[in-house]
């Protein structure tokens, strides 16, 4: 898998009880297969499997808790997928162990900042890493006073991501950046973001963009100040989907993967015209 030949599709698969997303449809583990499975034949270059929700106010959990939701599914998933498994994990050992189960990528959206001993498992096995810039933890991050100028914000605190992991001993080649789309973000700062991705993409890395789905795109979208719901976001997230790859990103993380492998390709079609 070559970054930059083509924009990547990173389907998600929340194995939670809680997730913003989806409610903990895919819980069980059984249901948690059939739809890894769905998400490859939809188009899905890259399965990113989640046990530990990053919703706003959420809090943590523990290493046993979030191993007991991760490597029941990894373990039935084992030689049934042909495209990579990313685990999004904060934890090192979680990261270690799920490698063991077959995970080859790790999506940290800490960004280093939980545990910067993850870099260490991402160097140790050669993995891709994902660095994703949040303000605060999940439980405070829509809490704190929004950032004044996001871009710069965004752009050191990657920076930081980046040295730690350098010195962990992660190869250039390995890290993968994500601005954090809503993780502590206004939600005009959310399409500021968007717009300046090519600033971001001076940083020197692959670029990672997860609108899917998002508060600030049912915030657009609704009326009278009611947000519209979940799942009737899927057009305002098409079209967010669509300004990441027109604006450079290299892997877009997406829950409506069939629909949105579609905008993917013809965007891509469209820029290489």
């Amino acid at each position: 898998m070559i970054l930059g030949e083509r924009t990547l599709v990173m389907g998600v698969l929340n194995v939670t009880p809680d997730s913003f997303s989806d409610g903990g449809r895919f819980f069980a583990v059984n249901k948690a297969v059939a739809a890894a499975l769905a998400i490859e034949q939809a188009g899905a270059d890259i399965l990113d499997i989640g046990a530990e929700s990053t919703r706003p106010g959420s809090a943590g959990i523990s290493v046993p808790e979030e191993l007991a939701r991760l490597l029941p599914v990894l373990e039935a998933l084992r030689g049934r997928l042909t495209i990579p498994i990313s685990v999004d994990t904060q934890k090192p050992a979680v990261a270690e162990i799920a490698r063991g189960a077959g995970a080859e990528m790790i999506n940290d959206v800490s960004g280093l900042k939980h545990d910067p001993r993850l870099a260490e498992v991402a160097a140790r096995y050669n993995l891709p890493l994902v660095l994703m810039h949040m303000r605060g933890t999940p439980k405070t991050m829509q809490k704190l006073p929004f950032a004044r100028d996001v871009v710069r914000t965004v752009s050191t605190g990657l920076r930081r991501s980046v040295a730690a992991a350098r010195r962990a001993g992660v190869r250039p080649s390995q890290i993968i950046l994500d601005p954090g789309i809503g993780f502590g973000k206004s939600h005009r700062q959310n399409f500021e973001l968007l717009r300046k991705l090519p600033a971001l993409a001076k940083i020197g890395y692959p670029l990672l963009v997860g609108t899917s789905r998002k508060s600030f795109i049912g915030a657009t979208l609704g009326r009278k100040g009611e947000s519209v719901p979940m799942e009737k976001r899927v057009w305002g997230t098409a079209a967010t989907v669509a300004a990441s790859v027109y604006f450079g990103a290299h892997i877009v993380r997406v829950h409506d993967v069939a629909e949105m492998a579609q905008v993917v390709q013809i965007c891509d079609a469209l820029r290489d015209a």
